[in-house]
């Protein structure tokens, strides 16, 4: 190709996806590319993609056809989850140029060098097992939070997912590798890192140097906890039957580790769970958020849910708000159930009407309005610790100069600008 200079990114989807969007536009800038904003006109767009739901892939899509509109002459890549899984099908799609697969995400310079505008439309993908090796990653923006990748793929067969699929095995990164990444960011003025991964507390799974690793999420944790000047860390998302008493208890005492748990149910029903091939039922679940909120009472804790899945009767669904109902929780992060090819859940009958699938969505929403207004409550007028991140919001984002910040428990806080606050963690009164 020709010298393009300029590139834009877009991220659908996870924590992880910002991450590695975010490693590959440092790889792009080094390499003497000028980052610019996804609605600018750029020499190349980069969509990095998921395809958890139907609705990340229409997405994609609509991006591509948008692109078009604005840069018809500009090169479009696509990566992700989704090139992963349906490389013909976006190769189809008008506009695109390249897809890269999992595991030639990471040699995109190598790949625009070689691509030529009006050539057909270039697959580089691979079969999905052949994916073993583990690449690090971690997002720096303007925001003082850094989200690090330190575990990647899934062993988990749940029914409805694709995961596995567009992902791999799980593997991650080594401890003394995280170690160094931490105290790196830490340098560079971060002051909270969020730890992120596929299946976060399978970490330690796999193999170094031909050896079985000997390491844990829990050792992870420690680690960090004992060895870094990060002050603050938080557990993106941690599967219930990996989320251990002792993990728990280490929270509980740390300094450095934020009293906030996400930990993804998908339902409270057992014989949804059981539909869904979750590893756990509602009572391993519902002792974890007992034993959590027994010794940190203020801690936050976020779920995820899917509603409409294959099997959940009206009785199930029932079964699943009335069990999140009476869990302290704080918040529910709601996905409503859409099919994905190739899943075992095309199997299980009966298949929820999309009509009702909608509806349930806006129950277990309007629960977490509910859930998110009495966490909140509770905590008025008591002092906690909030980092505020070092950007000032515009007015179309959250008021005409004001900063955004979190409480260690995760409750958003919104102040008028002061220099002072930028990146500085401090005691707040709530109000």
């Amino acid at each position: 190709m020709s010298q393009p200079r300029s590139v834009a990114f877009h991220t659908l989807g996870c924590k992880l996806n910002f991450s590695e969007t975010s490693t590959l536009s440092r790889q792009l800038e080094q390499e003497g590319f000028e980052k610019k904003a996804f609605t600018e006109m750029a020499d190349i767009y980069v969509i990095n993609t998921c395809s958890v739901t139907e609705n990340a892939d229409k997405e994609c899509r609509q991006l591509v056809r948008k692109i078009q509109r604005l840069a018809p002459e500009s090169f479009v890549v696509i990566t992700g989850c989704y090139a992963q899984l349906k490389p013909a099908e976006i190769a189809n799609i008008p506009g695109v140029d390249l897809v890269l697969g999992a595991a030639e995400k990471f040699n995109l310079v190598e790949h625009l060098a070689n691509l030529t505008k009006g050539d057909a439309t270039k697959i580089c993908s691979c079969d999905i097992e052949t994916v073993t090796g583990f690449k690090a990653s971690f997002s720096v923006n303007d925001r003082t939070r850094t989200f690090l990748k330190v575990q990647d793929g899934c062993d988990y067969s749940c029914t409805f997912c694709t995961i596995p699929m567009a992902r791999g095995k799980s593997r991650s990164d080594r401890i003394e590798n995280v170690v160094q990444q931490a105290q790196a960011l830490s340098k560079n003025g971060v002051k909270e890192i969020v730890l992120t991964g596929i299946n976060l507390g399978d970490f330690g799974k796999g193999e170094d140097g031909g050896k079985k690793k000997e390491e844990s999420f829990f050792d992870l944790v420690k680690a960090l906890d004992e060895q870094t000047d990060i002050p603050r860390y938080r557990i993106s998302s941690i599967e219930p039957n990996l989320l251990t008493n002792e993990i728990i208890e280490w929270v509980a005492k740390s300094h450095k580790f934020m009293p906030h748990f996400h930990i993804p149910l998908q339902s409270g029903s057992d014989a949804v769970l059981k539909l869904m091939q979750r590893r756990y039922n509602s009572e391993l679940y519902r002792d974890r958020v007992n034993l959590i909120k027994k010794i940190m009472p203020h801690a936050c804790i976020g779920v995820d849910v899917i509603v409409g899945s294959p099997g959940e009767t009206e009785a199930y669904f029932k079964e699943s708000i009335d069990f999140l109902h009476a869990l302290d929780i704080a918040y529910l992060h709601v996905f409503t159930y859409s099919e994905r090819a190739a899943t075992k859940a095309l199997d299980i009958k009966p298949i929820v009407p999309i009509s009702i699938r909608q509806e349930r969505n806006k129950i277990a929403r309007n629960l977490s309005y509910q859930k998110l207004q009495y966490f909140t409550a509770q905590h008025l007028g008591s002092t906690r610790k909030v980092l505020f991140e070092s950007v000032k919001h515009s007015k179309d984002e959250i008021g005409d100069g004001m900063l955004e910040g979190y409480t260690d428990n995760y409750i958003r806080v919104t102040t008028p600008f002061h220099p002072a606050y930028s990146n500085q963690i401090i005691d707040w009164t709530l109000a």
